[in-house]
Formats: structure tokens, sequence, C-alpha cells
């Protein structure tokens, strides 16, 4: 081969890599606007109902995939709808997730499939399981139950501990997902117990969280359907993968859109507008800015937020519809002949999900289970500098969000924070809240 032709052929390789990245990126891209599409649906269902929650669409997502790609028939047309992308690609599509999430530096992601020992799987099918994922439901209720209650809790490292699915005697698969997620912050903050003077938590001894950093630029507001909304990226430490996106809108405005309106920001389908480039005032609910006399010219933004432990039980076939699985229930008929030439229709479909904010970084987990069955020293100022300070002292949302993706990993709202530990007569006194440095902007008002 001459010289020549071996350029051009370096050449044709380096091309066809090139679309290949670029092809993949396209379907990464298309996954992530699908897997939060679904959160940002289901997180304004969940939140409607006015007391705290917390989801996670990422790990119902590729069992959805997963069984569109073995379903048929109006099941198959119904899933595909709520995936948000066609039931041929779900497979290929899920496969992608999951390996993206398994490469998530603070992540840990597993899928787990369960089968009766005499129900035939189609070869092709499960083949596109993740390595390590096959198990065998032995019939007998309480040890199986043990079995699939042992993997949540070693996939999730003790944050989730049962498997959310009651087995029957006429189960036949069980599908499940798993995602524990552990954050350091790259700044921690300061904890003292604190009071509320007013809203709905005005009153009450909480566990307030303070810090304050150098960067304006992490408070954004966006202007949402319900009007603007606060957006405070509470950054991972450098070796974690992820971001924890606190989100407060006006008092009067719906858990519903300030969670939508957080989650199309932080993708980058919203304009949002950053604390550097935002005029002085209160340019947005519980966010003051002023531009003050200071010892130093370098800006510094102020957060006053509470710690906060959140668990919840979602019943997916509650709102089956949102999920593609209502016609999937129906048990007189076999909807998932790609699975198995055995008839089968979804008997449950649940998600247990569990988040803890505090000091020193955020945990979230969730484990999400499909059965099938039959049929976070006095001298004078001599500068200008401007001074922010952010304060999520009443209901507000999180997302826990992949840095480089923008795929949210779990959303949830805020009602009733951590309350401050008690003080023992003989212990040591109460931290005392941290001193704020230079001159502070005006308060925030209640928006």
């Amino acid at each position: 081969m001459t010289q020549k032709q071996t350029q051009a052929q370096a050449q044709t390789q380096t091309q066809t890599q090139t679309q290949t990245q670029t092809q993949t990126q396209t379907q990464t891209h298309s996954t992530v606007r699908a897997v939060n599409h679904l959160t940002a649906r289901w997180a304004a269902r969940a939140a409607s109902g006015g007391g705290g929650t917390v989801l996670t669409a990422a790990g119902v997502w590729p069992l959805l995939a997963l069984l569109a790609d073995g379903s048929a028939g109006p099941a198959r047309d119904e899933l595909a709808q709520a995936l948000g992308i066609p039931a041929e690609d779900a497979a290929a599509a899920a496969r992608e997730l999951l390996a993206a999430l398994d490469g998530v530096r603070g992540l840990c992601a597993a899928t787990g499939l369960w089968a009766a020992a005499d129900l035939p799987l189609e070869e092709g099918w499960s083949a596109k399981l993740p390595p390590g994922s096959r198990g065998t439901l032995t019939g007998d209720l309480e040890d199986d139950g043990k079995v699939l209650d042992g993997w949540a809790s070693d996939r999730t490292g003790g944050l989730i501990e049962r498997m959310p699915v009651t087995l029957r005697p006429d189960t036949r698969l069980v599908l499940a997902s798993a995602l524990a997620l552990t954050l350091k912050w790259a700044e921690p903050f300061r904890e003292f117990p604190g009071h509320v003077s007013d809203g709905p938590w005005a009153g009450r001894s909480l566990r307030q969280l303070v810090r304050t950093t150098s960067s304006l630029a992490l408070v954004r507001v966006a202007e949402g359907p319900a009007g603007p909304v606060t957006i405070l990226a509470v950054t991972g430490a450098e070796d974690m993968d992820m971001d924890v996106h606190l989100l407060l809108g006006g008092p009067a405005a719906p858990a519903a859109e300030v969670l939508a309106t957080g989650i199309a920001a932080t993708r980058g389908a919203l304009p949002s507008v950053g604390g550097d480039a935002l005029p002085d005032g209160s340019p947005g609910p519980g966010l003051g800015i002023a531009t003050v006399d200071a010892f130093s010219p370098q800006p510094r933004l102020c957060v006053t937020t509470v710690a906060f432990s959140l668990s919840a039980e979602h019943d997916l076939l509650e709102d089956a519809a949102l999920f593609g699985l209502l016609t999937a229930t129906d048990s007189d008929y076999g909807h998932f002949p790609g699975i198995s030439t055995s008839p089968l229709a979804i008997s449950s479909a649940r998600q247990s999900a569990m988040a803890r904010f505090h000091a020193a970084g955020f945990e979230a987990a969730a484990v999400t289970a499909i059965a099938a069955r039959p049929g976070g020293a006095a001298r004078q100022p001599g500068h200008r500098a401007r001074r922010a300070e952010v304060r999520f002292d009443r209901p507000f949302g999180f997302l826990a969000v992949h840095r480089a993706s923008g795929l949210v990993l779990a959303a949830g709202w805020v009602t009733d924070p951590d309350p401050a530990a008690e003080h023992r007569r003989g212990a040591a006194g109460p931290l005392a809240p941290p001193p704020r440095s230079g001159a502070r902007p005006p308060a925030p008002p209640s928006r």
C-alpha cells in the first residue's frame, strides 16, 4: 500500500469515527431530553398534592424502554408516547443511558431481571440487558422477597432497604433498576439551629445551612409561566460529575411550574440570567443584590437554606397513562411477545426514592420495580463591591443534575425541612450563625 493510500485510509477512518461520535452524541442528547421530559411531567403531578416528594425518572425510563422493545400492539404505542422516542429505538437508547449512568462519578446504577424458571425468555430481548443482571424467581415468595430486598439494599448502599414490589403466586417476571448517588459539596455549608421569621416555616427551629462564595454566577433567575424562579447551583466536588440546583418561585407559584421552569433552565431550553448580570435590588424570589462599600472588590454570594430528608413511595400504576402502562395492565391479553412467548401483563410498577441534603453533601437513591404476571480588625472600606444574598426559607424544589449532559438524576419538592436537634442540658451550646463578610444587601422580599 502506498503512502497516499495509507493516508487516505487513515483519513477515512477518522471521518468515520467522527461521524459515529457525532451520531452517538445526537442520540445521547435525544435520550437526555426524553428522560428530562418525563421528569418534568412526573414531577408536575407528584408535587401537585402540596406535600414534599422525591422521584427519579432516570430510574423508570430505561425500564419502560426495555418493555417497549418487547411489546406489541396498543401497549407498544403507549410506551413509545411515554418515552418520547419510537419503540424500535428504545432498547438501544436504554443501553446507552445505562452505560452513561455507569460512567458518572458518584453514581451507582444497576439493572436486574428475575424470571420464573419455566418462563421462556426471548434471547434477543434478554441479551440487551446489562451483563450479570439475570436472576430466577423460585416461586417461594419469602425467599424470593429476601433476594430482591438484598439486591435493592446492596445496589443503593443501604439507602433503599426493600424492593418496591409485592410478589404474588402468579408473578412471572420482575424488572428493576437501582440508582444511588453520593455527592460532596465543593464548598461545604456551616450548619446552625435557626428560626424562620415568616412564611409557612415561621417559628420553627430548623437545621439552617449557610455558606459564602465569591461567584455570583452560581445564582440565576429564569422567567417561567408562573413568574420568576431563582435557581442556585450547589456544585459538587471536583471528583464528582453532579451538581444540585435549588429552585425558589414566588409564594403563590405552583410547585409544578417551579420544577418545570428549573428543569427547562438547567438544560438550556429556557433562558436565565446569572447573578453577575442581574441588576441591584430584588431580581428574583428570595434574592437580594446590592453594590456596597466593602473591604475587597471581590463579589460575595451568601446562601441560606435548610437541611432536608425526604422519602417517597410512588405507585406508577396510579397514573398508568403517564408511564405508558395503561393497556399493558390488561391481563386479558399478552402485551410483550418480544419478551416471552408466554403472554405477560403488568401487575405492579412502583418506585421507592429518598434524598438527603446536608452541610457536607447530598445523597439520593431510588429503586424501581415492574412486575409482570400472566395474560444537596476595624478599618475603613476602600472598595465598592457587589453583594448578593439568597434565602430558601419556604417550600422549594431541587434537581440533582449530571453536569456534562444535563440529565436530571433526581427531582423533588421540599415542604418539611429537618428540625434542629434539641439542646441537651449540660451539652455544648448550639453553633452560632457564621458572620457575614462585608455589608449585606437589602433583605430580599417575599415574592
